[in-house]
């Protein structure tokens, strides 16, 4: 799992927003048992996670016109202001709810000042300027949104009331909100480009340990059997372009057995009748997502390190059941086993050595896409095979190919 994703901060405020939710929760089971109608403090209590609720999608998103544009809205609900605005770091309006937008020029020089010295800032009826004598503006108020330290914006209110120390404060805990939720957009974005990169570790380590071999063996049948040259060679391109697409960290496990297949016939014209696999897969689980090359790895780490080793080979078995809410995908091989502290040092040094890395990194994704309940379990012993089972949610938020 990485290590951004273990923040305090992010913890912190996971727990916080989880324990508020719950206790407010049970205020109001509690008040339903002896009375049908919510108290006002009940109702307003409600309403004000609501609203929350609805603007954190967009903000997880990230500050950009279209998120600040679509929060907005719910946000100047609960400042209640005649208009409520987000500026990027450059003091340029991102977006722009509720009246008055002829004020933009103030709020961008009050967003300069606010970008430049970190303090917030607060601009009274006196020092607004407007060319329309209806304006009912009478004041402005503008705080900075950060990210782990850095200011990334502001937000500013206008209130048709004086910009006193409770619209100061409520904007600055508003503020506070929004910048919690992009913390968390970058730390979305920070895990997807650890995928991104552990993706392509994976894809640079296959080339290393098959691309040679599977070729040498092309290559060897190219005089003695033209035909199964050239099919093999197809099969070598397709699983190539399969391995380095660019579309997406996931995929289905159809597509991954697909993959398998191909995979399975260029080692089989390497080991010949020493190596043979078997499928046991319910077709109800074929469109279940995984993470992108995830069960590949785990047949290569059979071929490398069970079967090949073994002198008469052996049966590489793929089973795939429907269970509940899960689907439950085991891959096993009846080759030498290995004694399964040795596995342990071995992962743990997998990146020096690259003994197992494909295993490590698998079980690094798994983890990461769908939480460490969803980790590999590996059972082996010298002699007796290995056996690696694993758990895939049928739905998880965020996760589609």
């Amino acid at each position: 799992m990485p290590a951004v994703l273990s923040s305090p901060l992010v913890l912190a405020l996971v727990a916080v927003v989880v324990a508020l939710v719950v206790v407010v929760l049970l205020l109001m089971l509690r008040r339903a048992r002896r009375n049908t109608f919510a108290s006002p403090l009940e109702r307003a209590t409600f309403a004000t996670l609501h609203t929350v609720a609805l603007a954190a999608p967009a903000l997880r998103e990230g500050l950009h016109p279209n998120s600040a544009a679509y929060a907005l809205p719910y946000l100047r609900t609960l400042l209640d202001t005649c208009a409520l605005t987000m500026t990027d770091a450059r003091g340029e309006v991102l977006a722009w709810d509720g009246e008055a937008d002829q004020h933009k020029p103030d709020v961008m020089t009050l967003a300069d000042t606010v970008i430049s010295t970190g303090r917030q800032q607060v601009q009274s009826h006196s020092g607004i300027a407007c060319q329309y004598p209806s304006c009912d503006v009478r004041g402005i108020v503008a705080v900075p949104l950060e990210s782990e330290g850095q200011i990334i914006g502001t937000l500013a209110a206008l209130t048709t009331a004086t910009a006193g120390p409770v619209l100061l404060r409520a904007t600055a805990e508003v503020a506070r909100y929004v910048s919690s939720q992009l913390e968390l957009a970058e730390l979305d974005e920070s895990r997807a480009r650890l995928n991104r990169a552990e993706v392509r570790a994976l894809r640079a380590q296959i080339s290393p340990h098959f691309v040679y071999n599977a070729l040498t063996t092309i290559a060897s049948f190219i005089r003695t059997d033209p035909v199964r040259a050239r099919d093999l060679l197809i099969e070598f391109a397709d699983f190539t372009r399969y391995s380095f697409r660019t579309a997406g960290e996931y995929t289905t496990l159809s597509d991954e057995l697909t993959n398998i297949e191909r995979y399975i016939a260029l080692e089989k014209a390497r080991f010949g009748n020493r190596l043979n696999i078997k499928l046991q897969i319910a077709p109800e689980v074929l469109n279940v997502v995984l993470p992108f090359l995830a069960l590949q790895p785990l047949v290569e780490n059979a071929v490398r390190h069970g079967l090949s080793g073994k002198p008469n080979g052996g049966t590489i078995t793929i089973t795939a059941e429907n269970a509940g809410a899960e689907c439950v995908i085991i891959v096993e091989d009846d080759g030498v086993g290995m004694d399964p502290a040795r596995l342990t040092e071995d992962l743990d040094d997998a990146h020096l050595s690259g003994a197992h890395v494909g295993l490590g990194n698998v079980d690094d994704r798994m983890r990461s896409a769908f939480g460490d309940d969803f980790g590999l379990v590996v059972d082996t012993a010298v002699g007796a095979g290995m056996k690696i089972t694993l758990r895939v949610p049928k739905f998880r938020a965020g996760i589609r190919v």
